[in-house]
This record gives structure tokens, sequence and C-alpha cells, in this order.
């Protein structure tokens, strides 16, 4: 059965931290919703290889209607925790208890949403000292699956790892 999957994005992406899994959930024929400031936009990544039309304003959209969340790092996440409708709707989506994948600095959304804390984790090294300080317990590995409900991943190397967890949970939905 085909899920839906909410993707927070902007500009400076990392760019196959998004278009990885976005292309492993297309192809199990899941439906991945890029969201951002304005429905429309185009977003490009950081590494400039990457460009994303995004399909739905934060404004218009709901955790409701989603089924799973991801959180692709660069630079975007930092750049989105800055406005409270992206850590309003991440917090929302912490509590709703759905699935959530975020790699590299995608926990930064989650922990300024407080959706860290006692969650075991991973993720890239500049921040692993923040997760730790917002209360998750971090483990320095490829993948890191918490309760079957968030997979989180260090870096690019780590995406076959991040694909194949975030996949076996949307799959089990």
């Amino acid at each position: 059965m085909s899920k839906k999957i909410a993707v927070l994005i902007t500009d400076e992406f990392e760019d196959s931290e998004f278009t990885s899994p976005a292309e492993a959930y297309t192809k199990a024929g899941h439906d991945v919703v890029t969201i951002e400031m304005e429905a429309g936009k185009t977003v490009t990544g950081k590494q400039g290889k990457a460009q994303v039309k995004i399909d739905k304003s934060i404004d218009n959209v709901s955790p409701a209607e989603f089924d799973a969340l991801l959180l692709p790092g660069g630079h975007s996440p930092d750049s989105l925790r800055g406005d409270d409708r992206f850590v309003s709707f991440t917090k929302e989506f912490v509590a709703s208890g759905k699935p959530i994948f975020a790699i590299c600095h995608g926990p930064q959304l989650l922990i300024s949403a407080n959706g860290v804390r006692g969650r075991k984790m991973t993720c890239v090294k500049a921040i692993a000292i923040d997760l730790k300080n917002a209360g998750a317990d971090f483990y320095d590995k490829e993948v890191v699956v918490d309760n079957d409900k968030l997979v989180t991943s260090r870096t690019p190397e780590d995406l076959p790892a991040f694909n194949q967890e975030s996949l076996r949970i949307l799959n089990n939905l």
C-alpha cells in the first residue's frame, strides 16, 4: 500500500540525502511530497547537482495528511528550524508517533521540536554534541533505528542502510 511521505526541504539541502531516499521511496510505490515556504518554487542542493520543485507550502499542509516524514541534511534543516511553522509541523509529527527519517543535519529540526530526548539516534559528527545535549542516546553507526519510528544516519555514505531501514518501516505500516 502506497504511503505519503512529507519532506521538509529548502535551498542548500545535501543533494543525495534527498534524491536517494526520494528515488527509493518512489520506486517502491510511495508518494514523496516536498514542503517549503512557497509551493512551485525550485530549491537547489548545496552541491548544485539537484533541483527540487516544491509541491506544497508549509501553510497548506498538516502532519495528519502524511504517513512519514523525511528530513534531509545539508544547511536546509538549520534554515528551516528558524521558522516556527516548520518546528511546529515537526513537533506535531513527533507527537503523532508516525515514522521519521532524518539524515546528517536533519535531526536539527527534531532538536528544535524537542523530539530527541531518550531516543536512540545518530547524525553527522558536527551536531552530535547538540543531539547529546538535547537528551538523545547517541550512537556513531551508519544507521540507528529507534522503536521502528525513527531512522537516523550520519552522511551520504550511509544512504544504502538508511534507505533500506526506512523502506522496511514504510512497507510494514
